[in-house]
């Protein structure tokens, strides 16, 4: 099963979430056009590895279970490109996507 969930930020933009329910876990991500941050699945090793000419601009919560949670969790680590615009590992989700718009 898959939902999506629009969140209005505190600077009044809105994002989205998709929560994406599989066998014995559930796939989270917020996105705006620029960017996104993820549940634990996200492999920010890849991104800024063998990925890194993509610059994807990612961030990467463990230990969320909910959208909600994913917005109020600190970002565990993120890409190099995030760490370019401002958005460092410790930033709550909500504050990574402020600066991804």
């Amino acid at each position: 099963m898959m939902r999506m969930v629009p969140f209005t930020l505190e600077n009044g933009e809105t994002v989205l979430g998709v929560e994406v329910k599989l066998p014995k876990t559930t796939l989270l991500a917020i996105m705006t056009d620029k960017g996104y941050i993820m549940c634990g699945a996200l492999d920010v090793s890849l991104l800024n590895e063998r990925l890194k000419d993509r610059e994807i601009l990612a961030g990467r919560a463990v230990g969320v279970r909910t959208l909600e949670e994913l917005l109020a969790a600190p970002l565990e680590s993120v890409t190099t490109t995030a760490e370019s615009i401002g958005i460092i590992a410790g930033m709550k989700g909500y504050e990574a996507l402020q600066l991804m718009l």
